[in-house]
């Protein structure tokens, strides 16, 4: 118990973090829609996600591993089709510079924004996860 609750906690904390940082990843209905987005998003990453890994199993070792972002993509598709309150809408980027590496700007689609986001959420979780332990 103590350990999905503290998985739910680090999900709501990076789908938070990324909803503030990519304006292309939203939710709306305040703080009652976040926390089912959250238990939606590790009821995903407990159930489809693995399922997902295998099932991608050949094209991952194939591409050696190039293609595991896309299961990642795939799992927050999955939550903004279960959860009507989270949304990916495309976005203009305005470009950045950090550490002397210059991002240009850009249109990102959907596809690009839940590619982004997906990555972002990520590291976050993985971060969060690593701080944890």
């Amino acid at each position: 118990m103590k350990t999905l609750l503290r998985y739910f906690l680090i999900n709501l904390v990076s789908l938070l973090a990324t909803t503030k940082i990519i304006t292309g990843l939203t939710y709306t209905g305040g703080i009652k829609s976040l926390l089912i987005g959250a238990l939606a998003f590790m009821a995903i990453n407990l159930i489809l996600v693995p399922l997902l890994k295998i099932l991608f199993l050949p094209l991952n070792l194939l591409t050696v591993g190039l293609f595991a972002w896309l299961v990642n993509v795939l799992a927050l598709y999955a939550l903004t089709t279960i959860v009507s309150d989270f949304q990916l809408l495309p976005f203009f980027f305005e470009g950045a510079t950090i550490a002397g590496v210059n991002f240009p700007s850009m249109e990102l689609t959907t596809f690009w924004v839940a590619v982004v986001a997906s990555f972002l959420i990520n590291i976050i979780t993985h971060f969060l996860q690593w701080l944890v332990h």
